[in-house]
């Protein structure tokens, strides 16, 4: 996962704050290095992935709701992704 590639799709796709970018990041970092999604999904995960999945969710969710409600499909689809969840962060 090239994060650095990440930050900037986010930014341009979300026009995210840097504090919300930096979190979803992050988390997509650690779930691209447990190989849990490449495990269930068949793929690697990659920036362009991410963007794609995040664009799902509703359009009125700040990008870590949208983080969270990718999480809870994949944790409803096939479990263990609650870990992954962004669980506190602060708007700037």
């Amino acid at each position: 996962m090239d994060t650095t590639e990440l930050d900037r799709r986010l930014e341009e796709a979300f026009d995210a704050p840097p504090g919300a970018r930096r979190v979803v990041v992050r988390q997509a970092g650690d779930l691209a290095d447990s190989g849990t999604y490449r495990s269930d999904a068949g793929a690697e995960l990659t920036p362009a992935a991410v963007v794609e999945h995040l664009r799902d969710a509703p359009d009125d969710r700040s990008l870590p709701e949208r983080w969270n409600w990718w999480m809870g499909s994949l944790e409803i689809a096939y479990g263990g992704y609650a870990e992954f969840e962004i669980r506190r962060w602060y708007e700037e």
